[in-house]
């Protein structure tokens, strides 16, 4: 499976979703799916079966955002997890398959009985283990649970990243769950990428100023929960995921985290890609426009706008972009800008192209990561 493939990755996500709602499937059928014809004690299958179990009654019909059950996260993430790994282990799928299990099951949604069974059996299932796994595994859904008294994005990856030394599985396991929430991010039959070639597409719209718009080939589609301006949002949590890794660590060190690394480079590019091509399909449609906005932006990106966080300046839409629109103290003020930008179609279209090339410098250059991006938050670098 090539990791950033969205259409590899539907077929993914519909494999695992029909195991689960079909009639006799067994456990052993998704574990199957999620190694991908790698081999593990029976042993261990057996305590990973019981995890399953554990999820499906712990999430319970829980949805995702967009609406699939939202025990396909953990399921898709160990499974990308276990493509970019050379040879898998026990604990770093048991690690990945609970990564949100303090965040994302409580008691609360619980009767007290089915809680107390329900953790009871996965007590017994860790049991199963020797103690030294079960103490690390619980060490590393420690580390990965974001903290509730208001930590924030950043300082959170840089908690999980100051474990990176001693326990670098935490940055595979973190890698792998961004990867999956950039790809879920769509509900389509398959890729509006497929069968486009999108450089060939701006090179054309930057040499035929004066073309007509294209006719859609369909009517605008009903907008998604996450739409444009909150898949954005989304890319710039990669991109300071992506800066924080390489100001850390060097990718290249760690073969697994390469890979994910990698991946989540593309796949945030290619999502960027789909922003603009919807945006020119349908709402900055006249080509002159198109043309203009492109220009705007490639100059921006020519004298080094997107290498570092930036301050407002009326000078150019981009300036203050990530301060402005997306680092916000609390979720409703957000959601607040958020649909701010989702209403200057403009600024949208600037802000996936310079995400285009942003993604790309992560994917090519070794050196290149978002000055101002730290722990402690973003300010102008």
């Amino acid at each position: 499976m090539v990791l950033h493939d969205l259409n590899e990755f539907f077929r993914l996500s519909a494999a695992l979703n029909y195991q689960l709602s079909a009639a006799g499937v067994g456990r052993a059928s998704i574990i199957e799916t999620i190694l991908d014809g790698r081999q593990l004690p029976s042993g261990e299958l057996t305590v990973l079966e019981g995890v399953l179990a554990y999820l499906e009654r712990a999430y319970s019909g829980k949805q995702r955002r967009l609406g699939p059950l939202a025990v396909l996260h953990p399921l898709r993430a160990t499974a990308l997890l276990a493509r970019a790994q050379p040879q898998v282990n026990l604990l770093d799928l048991l690690t990945e398959l609970l990564h949100d299990k303090f965040e994302d099951i409580l008691e609360s949604d619980f009767p007290h009985e089915e809680w107390q069974a329900l953790e009871g059996h996965l007590a017994g299932l860790l049991r199963q283990i020797d103690p030294s796994s079960e103490w690390y595994l619980m060490e590393r859904l420690d580390v990965l649970t974001r903290r509730p008294d208001g930590e924030t994005y950043y300082h959170y990856i840089g908690r999980v990243l100051d474990r990176a030394p001693i326990t670098p599985e935490l940055v595979r396991v973190k890698l792998a769950d961004r990867l999956d929430n950039t790809l879920d991010m769509r509900i389509d039959f398959r890729d509006p990428l497929e069968g486009v070639d999108f450089f060939a597409l701006l090179f054309r719209t930057m040499l035929h100023r004066a073309m007509p718009a294209e006719t859609p080939a369909r009517p605008h589609p009903q907008r998604a929960p996450l739409d444009g301006a909150r898949r954005l949002y989304e890319l710039f949590k990669n991109t300071v995921v992506l800066s924080l890794v390489r100001q850390r660590l060097s990718p290249g060190d760690d073969a697994t985290v390469k890979v994910l690394f990698d991946a989540i480079a593309t796949a945030s590019m290619r999502e960027a890609q789909r922003v603009v091509l919807h945006l020119f399909t349908y709402h900055v449609t006249e080509t002159g426009r198109q043309h203009e906005l492109l220009a705007e932006t490639l100059a921006y990106c020519r004298t080094g706008g997107i290498s570092a966080v930036t301050r407002v300046n009326p000078s150019n839409r981009l300036d203050g972009l990530f301060l402005e629109r997306f680092d916000a103290p609390s979720s409703q003020a957000r959601q607040r800008k958020l649909e701010e930008l989702y209403a200057d179609k403009d600024l949208m279209v600037a802000a996936a192209l310079a995400f285009i090339v942003i993604f790309m410098n992560f994917r090519d250059d070794p050196e290149f990561l978002v000055r101002g991006v730290t722990p402690a938050g973003i300010s102008p670098g």
